[in-house]
């Protein structure tokens, strides 16, 4: 089973450290700008081995050297200015710069599944869908998936009950139009009420990303976390509901933008999407979510 990650920093460092320790991969390549740097990474993961009982191979590579992986995880962006609280200040570099990638991503890896973390992440996950060409159940984007988490942790604080055990989703855009779906939250069958304190939660795990990157200067735990999630269900065929950015279906009716829902994640990539029945005022959060995201496809053209 291999892997290629592009864009080997901070993020796709923690995404294959992580995919090495779990030991879903047996073969990972580290494709960037600065090859030494790749192959020193590469070297360093390597001197890990002997404390592995499967060793993973990890080599730094080319484009080229994507050829047979089965999942592809683009973390490169454009340098992020310090300050920044917009995600969509990044669209224009990274998307010129997703134009130079993925058409070659496509050449040399036509069957893979491609799951983007960069940002903004819903508008490249609809850019991958557009310069690849490949179908939609094999392309997502990371989206709300560590919202969701952060949120689900606030609210385990709140209700008194395990994280883990907790249906809770953000959905909508990775971004300033997240929204949590309180009418469809519950545990153990129970519906969660809604509150104007639990929706609150939402806010507070919209800005925990900019929190840390002030603070520390990246953000890459979580979300090299989350992007290993993701692809260990592909690997491993787990089938587990994600919230991820796809290509939205006539939802809601909306088309042709890609936002989070709830999708089953499997050897095939999506197998399933989830269209939980959101209440009057999340309906039209989800709405607007794709109006935002679609303005900034249309901005940088």
């Amino acid at each position: 089973m291999k892997v290629t990650i592009i864009g080997p920093g901070t993020v796709g460092m923690v995404l294959a450290y992580t995919l090495m320790l779990r030991r879903v991969a047996r073969e990972i390549v580290l494709v960037g700008r600065n090859r030494m740097k790749a192959e020193g990474e590469a070297l360093d993961l390597m001197h890990a081995q002997a404390f592995l009982q499967v060793p993973v191979s990890v080599e730094a590579g080319d484009l080229e050297d994507a050829a047979g992986s089965e999942v592809v995880v683009v973390c490169a962006s454009v340098p992020m200015p310090s300050g920044i609280t917009d995600r969509n200040e990044l669209a224009k570099g990274n998307v010129e710069l997703m134009r130079e990638l993925l058409p070659e991503v496509a050449r040399v890896a036509p069957d893979c599944k491609l799951v983007m973390v960069s940002n903004p992440v819903d508008v490249l996950t609809w850019q991958a869908h557009e310069l690849t060409g490949f179908p939609p159940e094999r392309v997502m984007g990371t989206g709300t998936l560590v919202d969701s988490i952060r949120f689900r942790e606030l609210l385990s604080e709140m209700v008194g009950i395990h994280p883990d055990d907790l249906r809770a989703y953000i959905l909508g855009e990775h971004g300033e139009h997240q929204f949590p779906a309180m009418s469809v939250a519950q545990a153990g069958g129970e519906k969660i009420d809604d509150t104007p304190e639990r929706r609150a939660l939402c806010e507070e795990a919209k800005f925990g990303g900019f929190t840390v990157f002030r603070k520390k200067g990246n953000t890459c735990y979580a979300i090299g976390l989350a992007a290993a999630y993701t692809v260990e269900s592909i690997l491993m065929n787990e089938r587990r509901t994600i919230p991820l950015s796809v290509k939205i279906d006539g939802y809601l009716g909306v088309t042709d933008v890609c936002l989070s829902l709830p999708v089953v994640v499997g050897k095939n990539g999506i197998e399933r999407y989830i269209h939980p029945e959101l209440n009057a005022d999340e309906q039209a959060a989800f709405r607007k979510a794709a109006e935002a995201v679609k303005g900034v496809i249309e901005a940088v053209g």
